[in-house]
């Protein structure tokens, strides 16, 4: 009889640890997959902005005098921008880092264009380039927000599958990588109001 309860004790015990096991592996599942929808949300907006750029070179285009290098910048920017993409499955911060900065170069790019624009009047007072300089505007805001329920997301699996005694389920899975600011973006950045 001793047996027997000590057997039920042990099976018990297992069907315990096993349920808990399932439980913990689909919240990990779930987690992850979160970090991977919100990836694609990130992705999204950075899409949506340049899926605009076209609009902006052409509005500014046709102002016939506008430096044709700041034009050039922010189409080969684009050009690099589009090229870079990165597996949700594989958020590494070597991929990230590389994303960002060409991210980082084509930000660049289209901050320059905005300055230069200022010098041309027939531009400013363009309601297709008003419009077009709001919009992205807009698109920035939407790419900084995602990228904060992106670092959310990523906080959140990362402690889960670091938490004791659930981390003894986490095998197969690791941190997935933050989406950082790029260094010196404490600092003001220096405006040259003397573009050629």
């Amino acid at each position: 009889m001793k047996r027997l309860i000590i057997l039920a004790s042990i099976g018990t015990i297992a069907l315990f640890l096993m349920g808990y096991g399932c439980t913990k592996r689909n919240t990990f599942m779930t987690l992850n997959e979160g970090v991977k929808k919100q990836w694609k949300q990130v992705g999204s907006q950075y899409q949506r902005r340049l899926d605009l750029i076209p609009n902006i070179v052409k509005t500014v285009e046709a102002e016939a005098n506008f430096e044709k290098s700041t034009l050039m910048a922010v189409v080969e920017a684009r050009a690099k921008a589009t090229q870079i993409t990165i597996d949700p499955t594989n958020l590494t911060s070597e991929n990230m880092n590389q994303f960002k900065q060409v991210q980082g170069e084509l930000s660049s790019a289209i901050s320059k264009l905005l300055m230069v624009s200022e010098n041309y009047p027939n531009l400013k007072s363009s309601q297709a380039f008003s419009e077009l300089r709001v919009e992205l505007e807009g698109c920035e805001n939407r790419i900084a927000v995602e990228r904060m329920k992106f670092n959310d997301m990523v906080g959140e699996f990362n402690i889960e599958i670091k938490k004791i005694p659930g981390s003894f389920f986490a095998w197969g899975y690791s941190d997935a990588a933050y989406f950082e600011a790029e260094a010196g973006a404490e600092k003001a950045p220096k405006i040259d109001m003397n573009i050629k």
